[in-house]
């Protein structure tokens, strides 16, 4: 039998022709060339992926979205021509690099801490919103996904406050991510985080050059360099969401001067509740740490209170395991 040839990676057809081989007298339905390309596939596969385990192939160990990448720049290559010459890397440096003048730029942690600063010291409304998997999952239902699959996708958006199907909840956190002073988008271009952002201000007709944008990470930037001991000294600090008396306690311990704290925050419909008790506290800034409803709740506090929000997010939670002790 003539060895069939074949290329990397794809396997050999099985013939229509069938052996039949007698086994104790009776006709068995084992076809010899499909099992001689069963074993020369198998054998093959096996050196291919030992050769990515001991180092043999572009010097790297098996990396699937590298993988991908090539795959996807082949698509774009027509038939007959190649770009041997350049790695997949310099292949997207290269295709960035030409986009450059369409960067949007994501307030740094001081740019963003100087903003709140000022806002603080001129009295002035600010309000820091943050928008994260559970937020997008939100807006998406019945404009980007459905019902069905916000649900099978977001399954934890009950631990954050939304119980889906919620559209007055979306509709909500639409109009506040339209009023917020600055919005944090995830830089990350995976499902649910950065295109799904883009997707949603599509569908909610959201224009990006109308906000004002960070990263979505900027609660711990904020922090890392050392903005919330700034922002807080000689400030009063009113703390909101489910961990807020002991994240209250904690900070007292630290010198923060703590005026308030408002606990607890059950989901998205309990804001208008709360809003009722936040505005019975004086205070010159609120840390929010309350899931989905943060959202809402810091854009309201800086809207209809005129003080200065931050969305606060797991910084609490780090902040009480001694994660992110406070500086």
């Amino acid at each position: 039998m003539r060895r069939k040839w074949r290329l990397r990676r794809k396997r050999l057809r099985k013939p229509s022709a069938r052996l039949q081989i007698a086994t104790g007298g009776a006709a068995g339905s084992v076809s010899y060339n499909e099992g001689y390309n069963s074993g020369y596939n198998g054998g093959y596969d096996k050196g291919h992926e030992d050769g990515y385990r001991q180092g043999r192939y572009d010097g790297e160990s098996r990396n699937e979205w590298k993988e991908g990448v090539e795959s996807l720049i082949d698509s774009f290559i027509p038939d007959y021509e190649v770009l041997a010459d350049f790695t997949a890397e310099q292949i997207v440096v290269a295709g960035v690099e030409s986009l450059r003048s369409r960067f949007r730029h994501l307030l740094t942690p001081d740019e963003l801490g100087g903003r709140v600063l000022h806002a603080l010291e001129t009295r002035t409304p600010f309000s820091l919103v943050r928008l994260g998997d559970g937020e997008l999952l939100t807006l998406a239902q019945e404009t980007v996904l459905s019902v069905q699959q916000v649900q099978e996708q977001g399954s934890f958006l009950g631990y954050a406050g939304v119980n889906v199907p919620d559209l007055e909840a979306r509709d909500r956190l639409r109009d506040a991510v339209r009023q917020a002073t600055v919005v944090g988008i995830p830089k990350l271009r995976v499902r649910n985080y950065q295109p799904l952002a883009m997707a949603v201000f599509r569908a909610h007709g959201i224009e990006l050059d109308s906000l004002t944008l960070t990263d979505s990470l900027i609660n711990y930037y904020l922090y890392q360099a050392g903005y919330l001991s700034r922002i807080t000294s000689g400030r009063r600090v009113l703390v909101v969401g489910t961990l807020a008396e002991p994240l209250s306690n904690y900070l007292r311990g630290c010198g923060v001067n703590v005026a308030a704290w408002v606990s607890p925050v059950d989901g998205v419909k309990d804001v208008p509740r709360v809003m009722q008790e936040i505005a019975a506290h004086s205070f010159d800034i609120a840390f929010v740490a309350a899931g989905v409803a943060a959202v809402l709740i810091s854009q309201r506090i800086a809207s209809e209170l005129g003080k200065v929000a931050i969305d606060f997010g797991h910084l609490a939670n780090s902040m009480l395991k001694g994660e992110a002790p406070f500086k």
